[in-house]
Formats: structure tokens, sequence, C-alpha cells
């Protein structure tokens, strides 16, 4: 096997080659979900070890699909059974007949298939996250994607054009917590930042009935907060290529890209393709990379007017 695969940290050559041949399809795949889990989130493996009290060795080999045969075990019992992990482990999707009968109806469905369930059960429920028409769209105008997309400084721009307030949800979720971002994850964790990001949105929701809100790249990570936005936003995802997303975060000052760049740009292709069917829930979709800034705004500015229904 070459060096250049290698699962996880710290094994040697003959403990990986081993492993690789013994390899169970199903803890393969679950190892691959973990690591798009993650990547979701934009956790590094050492951070998702340290929230989930396991050694940094236990995740690689967890997302490696080494060793947890345990859960093989729970497998067999669930096929012995007849049932899906998730009834054996007591998920909440099989915790009533209801459920499982609606995750029956559901279960193979195509991506838009499953689009246009969720839209039809939001409207049955009133808490939106369709398409919705010209004259029902929100005037709140949400931006979407990772950091580095342009969310802020185009932000800003549209804000002043509309005159409407701009909300850098970021500084309200400062606000809320009376301290930084980093400092929030640092003492708290990545739950508490998420119920503060849950909380300014729904703030912003409250306070502003039209406003230009700038998100935070991982918001699309926890689906309440995503179907949150969804509901009462007019979203656009701001979508950049790799390197242009390095480029602009170190442009803001932030010099930590650089440590390691070949790792880096790895992990923010990672954390792309584990958000990019989330960010693609946005109603509309922006490349930034393609133009430079002031045509870029002017396809922005456009695409927005349009949808408000308010003169170009």
């Amino acid at each position: 096997m070459s060096s250049t695969i290698l699962p996880a940290r710290g094994l040697s050559l003959v403990e990986a080659a081993a492993n690789e041949a013994e390899k169970n399809p199903f803890l393969v795949a679950l190892g691959e979900r973990v690591r798009a889990l993650r990547a979701r989130r934009g956790m590094t493996r050492k951070a998702a070890a340290v929230a989930a009290e396991v050694s940094e060795r236990h995740l690689a080999n967890l997302e490696y699909g080494v060793g947890n045969a345990s859960i093989l075990v729970l497998l067999q019992v669930a096929q012995a059974l007849q049932c899906s992990l998730a009834e054996l482990l007591g998920d909440v999707t099989a915790s009533s007949a209801e459920w499982l009968l609606i995750r029956e109806l559901l279960e193979h469905r195509d991506e838009v298939t499953l689009r246009r369930v969720r839209e039809a059960i939001g409207s049955m429920l009133g808490t939106g996250g369709g398409n919705a028409s010209a004259a029902q769209r929100s005037a709140r105008v949400a931006l979407v994607g990772l950091r580095g997309a342009g969310k802020s400084t185009l932000g800003r721009l549209l804000a002043e054009d509309l005159d409407f307030p701009f909300v850098e949800l970021s500084r309200e979720i400062e606000k809320f917590a009376g301290c930084s971002i980093s400092e929030i994850q640092g003492l708290y964790g990545q739950n508490a930042y998420r119920r503060y990001e849950r909380r300014a949105l729904e703030e912003a929701v409250q306070i502003y009935p039209e406003a230009v809100i700038a998100t935070p790249g991982g918001l699309v990570s926890d689906a309440a907060t995503l179907n949150l936005l969804l509901a009462h936003c007019t979203t656009v995802w701001l979508q950049a290529t790799p390197a242009d997303h390095m480029k602009r975060v170190i442009a803001q000052g932030d010099m930590r890209p650089m440590a390691d760049s070949k790792e880096a740009m790895d992990d923010l292709k990672g954390i792309l393709a584990g958000r990019a069917a989330f960010y693609s829930k946005a109603e509309f979709t922006l490349d930034t990379s393609s133009q430079p800034l002031a045509p870029t705004f002017e396809a922005l500015r456009r695409i927005v007017r349009e949808a408000l229904q308010l003169p170009a």
C-alpha cells in the first residue's frame, strides 16, 4: 500500500495493510459519514475528538473503518429483527408507528421528490421553507456560503443599495454571548455556539422585516437553523472556488491557513463538499469567482431586485 493513502495517524504500514484487508463495507461507510459530518461542521479531527472525549487515534480509526466491531453486532441484530439500526437505537424517526410509516414512504426517493415533500410539509405546518412566489418572498435577504465567499462585502453593498439594515449574524452572536466566537467555541463548545447562532437568527427575523443578513458559513450544519432561515428569508448562495476562499480569508488577516497550506486546502475542500448540498437549498446561486467585484455585485443586485419585485 502506498504511504500516501495511509489511514489514521499513528498506524504503522503493517497495521494499515492488515486493516485495509479486513475492512467491513459497513464500517467503511460509517467512517465516511463521520468524516462528512465533521467536515460539514468545519471541525478538525482533533477538535472533534476533544468534544467527543475520545482519543484522536480512536476517532481516526472510526473514520477509516478500522475496528469498532461492536456496531457490527448491532447491525446483525437489526437484520435478524428486520428493522433499521435507527429503530434499534431508538432514533426519533423510528419512535412511533407514524414515524416508521413516513420513513418507509420516503426511503429510496430521489432528491427532487424529497425536496418537494419537505416544501409541502413546510407549507402544511406553516413553517415555509419552499420557493415562495415573488409576491410572497421575504424582504429579509440572507447570504449563505463558506467564509471568503463575499457575504460581508457584497452584503454591505446590497444593504446600502436597497436601503435595508445590514446584519452580520456573527456579530449578533457575539453580542448574545458577551464574548468572541472563538471564546464561545473554546469555553462552551460547538453545541453552545449553535444555540447562540439560532437565537441570533430568531431575533433578527423578529426585529427586521427588511434586512440583508450575512450568515456564518457553518449555519447550514444545523438543520433546525437552516429550516428557520429558509422559512423566513430570501436566500442566495454565494459560491467561490476553494482557491478564492483561501485567498480571501488570508486577505482578511487570518494567516492560519498558511501554517500547512496543503492540509488547509484539503480541509477547505472537504468542508465545501460536506456543505454544498445544504447551501444548495438556497433559492438563488451566484458565483463570486467568475467576475470582479463590481459586475458580481450588479449580478447580485439584479437577482435580489427581481426576486423582491423592486425596480432595477
